[in-house]
């Protein structure tokens, strides 16, 4: 199957007095051109890894210290009428725009119109070497589904990426751009909706406006919460369905039915991310001295035999068998 599509730039493979001028052209097509300086423009150091989800976008950076300027004359040559969430991952990072100015912690997130003026700046932290870094999804303004005169109120605000929806997003973002490697093209449509669903939980939820998403963006976003709560929780041998639902405040019946479109059920869910970190443990040289059932014991899976079954059903051998075809040859 193809790959998701990623595209990279690593400054420091080219000559010094480029670096500056392929980064500031970089920026400008994920989202939108601004006018940048740097302190290190003679010999800027900076990563971007960038994955096209068809409109919608995702960009994890990491560069040297940095002021933009979105100005009036750059909005008037081209304004892609789309927003931008960012994630500050480390760094100081501060956002002025729409008579208001943020400084936005580590961890949490700001929006971007960049259809209207604003300044950003982010430096590096601890002692100004150490690199800053941020992660950013960029959406069409028309793929929103939230009036566009409250979401404007979000301009440059701070906006929690620790809890709630925006933890959610957080950890989605951080999972493509950290290992693309593991979705495929075909995975794009559906990476995309669930992007769309949890930037437009996140502003809802700051514009006390839930009740306003349409229903299909409030199952989405319900969904990615309830993976999240199975990740979490998959070591737990109590961990059922009915777990589930009552975490969430909903009946059974609802959970099943929001499973329903999924190619899996609930408990088929769980077994499965079960089995795959039992099959990723097994084939960790680190954990080769483990015996095989404290590794099934690890995710939930406390009968030896039951575990067994299940893994050679699903990966047509048994645990022990697995183990030794993934350790390295001499």
């Amino acid at each position: 199957m193809t790959a998701l599509r990623v595209e990279t730039l690593d400054t420091t493979v080219e000559a010094p007095a480029d670096r500056f001028a392929l980064w500031v052209e970089m920026a400008g097509r994920v989202s939108a051109p601004v006018a940048f300086t740097s302190d290190h423009a003679a010999d800027f150091q900076g990563h971007a890894r960038m994955i096209d989800l068809g409109g919608v976008g995702l960009t994890r950076f990491r560069y040297q210290s940095l002021v933009g300027r979105r100005t009036p004359r750059l909005i008037r040559q081209a304004d892609p009428e789309v927003y931008q969430i960012a994630l500050a991952m480390s760094g100081n990072c501060a956002i002025s725009a729409s008579r208001r100015d943020t400084a936005i912690p580590v961890g949490d997130f700001t929006l971007v119109d960049w259809g209207r003026p604003h300044d950003l700046a982010h430096a590096g932290g601890g002692d100004g070497q150490a690199p800053a870094a941020s992660v950013t999804a960029v959406v069409p303004r028309a793929l929103l589904p939230l009036d566009a005169d409250k979401v404007d109120r979000l301009t440059a605000a701070r906006l929690c990426g620790s809890e709630g929806p925006g933890a959610l997003l957080a950890q989605h973002l951080h999972r493509i751009t950290r290992h693309p490697e593991q979705f495929r093209a075909g995975d794009v449509p559906y990476l995309a909706d669930v992007t769309l669903s949890l930037v437009s939980a996140l502003l809802a939820r700051h514009l006390d406006a839930e009740d306003e998403l349409p229903a299909e963006v409030r199952q989405q976003a319900l969904l990615a919460q309830v993976r999240e709560f199975l990740d979490r929780h998959l070591g737990d041998p109590e961990l059922s369905p009915q777990v589930v639902a009552d975490a969430h405040h909903i009946s059974l019946r609802t959970l099943h039915r929001l499973f329903e479109t999924e190619d899996e059920t609930v408990a088929g869910a769980i077994r499965r991310r079960r089995l795959e970190r039992c099959r990723r443990d097994l084939a960790d040289p680190l954990l080769r001295h483990r015996p095989v059932h404290l590794i099934g014991r690890r995710w939930g899976l406390t009968d030896p035999a039951h575990f067994s079954r299940a893994f050679r059903a699903a990966y047509g051998m048994g645990p022990r068998a697995y183990r030794a075809s993934a350790a390295p040859s001499h």
